[in-house]
Parts: C-alpha cells; sequence; structure tokens
C-alpha cells in the first residue's frame, strides 16, 4: 500500500524533522520525500513550522501504521494538548491510505481533510505525486494546488530541496508548474 505522510514541527525543527525521516526510514525503507517548506504556524502565535510530505510502501494496516508514527512522535517528545493550534516538537499523520477513503461514523477521516485545506500539506503532496486523483474529489492533485495557488497567497517558502532517496521513475514528472509560486530559499 502505498502511504503519504505529512511531517510537521515548530520546536527544533530540523532536529526533529530530520529524526523522523529516519524513523520513517529504518521503519519503512526508502521514503519518496517532497521538499522542506517552512510556514507560519496557523491559529496561534509560535515559531514557523517545517513541514514535508513522505510516501513509503507497507504491507502494514492502518492501525499498525498509525502506531508506528505515534510512537515516532513519543520518541521525540511529543506532547498532546488540548487545544489544536499549539507549538509541537513533531507531527505525523497519515494523509492517503493508497485510494481508500476511510469513515468514522459521518466523518472522514482519510483521505485527511487538511489535504485541501493547507498550502503546507496540498504544495508538498504535489510535489511528490502530482499525478494522483484524490479520492473523494477525484481531481488530481497537482490541479488542486494549481486550484489553491489562483485564489490563496503564498505564506510557506521551501527551505532545501528532498532530503531523501530519489524519487521512482513514475513520480520524476515535470511538476513545476504544481510548485509553481513557490519561493525557493536555496
Amino acid at each position: 500500500m502505498r502511504v503519504f505522510v505529512s511531517v510537521g514541527s515548530n520546536i527544533d525543527k530540523e532536529r526533529h524533522v530530520a529524526a523522523a525521516c529516519a524513523s520513517l526510514r529504518a521503519q519503512y525503507g526508502t521514503l519518496v520525500e517532497s521538499s522542506l517548506y517552512e510556514s507560519p504556524a496557523l491559529g496561534f502565535d509560535g515559531d514557523d513550522f517545517y513541514n514535508m510530505v513522505v510516501l513509503f510502501e507497507t504491507a502494514d494496516s492502518l492501525d499498525e501504521i498509525n502506531a508506528a508514527l505515534y510512537a515516532i512522535e513519543q520518541q521525540q517528545n511529543r506532547v498532546r494538548e488540548k487545544h489544536r493550534f499549539v507549538s509541537r516538537t513533531l507531527d505525523l499523520d497519515v494523509l492517503l491510505y493508497g485510494s481508500r477513503i476511510v469513515h468514522s461514523g459521518d466523518r472522514v477521516l482519510l483521505p485527511r481533510a487538511e489535504i485541501v485545506e493547507h498550502e503546507f500539506v496540498l504544495g508538498p503532496l504535489a510535489e511528490i505525486c502530482g499525478e494522483l486523483a484524490h479520492p473523494l474529489l477525484d481531481v488530481p492533485i497537482a490541479e488542486l494546488w494549481r486550484q489553491w495557488q489562483r485564489t490563496h497567497p503564498a505564506r510557506m517558502q521551501r527551505v532545501s530541496k528532498p532530503w531523501g532517496e530519489a524519487a521512482p521513475a513514475v513520480h520524476r514528472q515535470n511538476l513545476s508548474g504544481a510548485v509553481a509560486g513557490v519561493p525557493n530559499q536555496e
């Protein structure tokens, strides 16, 4: 199963994001990694975040993956607060689990709503899987990103190219249009 995970941190962010990627590689092998982006804290006054999206393949169940992500967050001293919008050492969330749509009652858990709600999720996701159709919307991720850019001001900046392994050939498409407008800080 192809699994896409968002990675975010705004406390000692470089160290925690690097540690998360190393832990994910140790757990799942080769990762396809987006560039690393910096964006302002959302919903609270705090330090800027580093965000990226990673892809890996696994036969693990969604519950097993979530348990592994939680353990990695705990290794990086993640403290869960009552409030959603707070500073954190590490935040790991499954965005997509193949093309599965997962519900809990009337609520859709996957694909994560944040994909189309936040630039710092949608932009990096478009970078590594622009051709992939959103499971609910049936629109390519790159097109969703282009639509976002037409209607929202840019708030994030790319701070590095991908840290990990080169993307497989299927992901080596020209996505320059998909990530256009994201300033490059190299």
